[in-house]
């Protein structure tokens, strides 16, 4: 929003909020944007901050982050390892053949 504001500016248009009582009219009303306009910035930094520092401490404590995986990856590798083709398991299993091939392909790395 801040962005906008300062490209309404260059163009020469005010801006004046109605609910709030704040004009971009003078130098007051352009000092009052810039300052509200810091305070929301560094919110948004604070913000991102303590995001981090919670996703390192759940790291540390071994939280596992995504979400929780409903394809049985055994059974898939099973019906692979039996000589099943990928597009058969993806029909069986109500799964995308790619997904099958991911499978497959952790299989064959580990």
């Amino acid at each position: 929003m801040i962005q906008l504001i300062k490209e309404f500016d260059a163009m020469g248009v005010s801006i004046r909020f109605l609910d709030d009582g704040i004009s971009m009219e003078g130098t007051m009303g352009k000092m009052v944007i810039t300052i509200l306009a810091a305070v929301a910035q560094a919110e948004r930094c604070r913000i991102l901050e303590r995001t981090n520092e919670g996703r390192i401490e759940a790291r540390s404590k071994s939280i596992k982050f995504g979400r929780k995986r409903t394809i049985d990856r055994e059974k898939i590798i099973s019906l692979y390892t039996s000589g099943i083709r990928a597009g058969e398991i993806a029909k069986q299993a109500r799964i995308g053949r790619s997904t099958v091939y991911k499978f497959i392909k952790e299989l064959e790395e580990a």
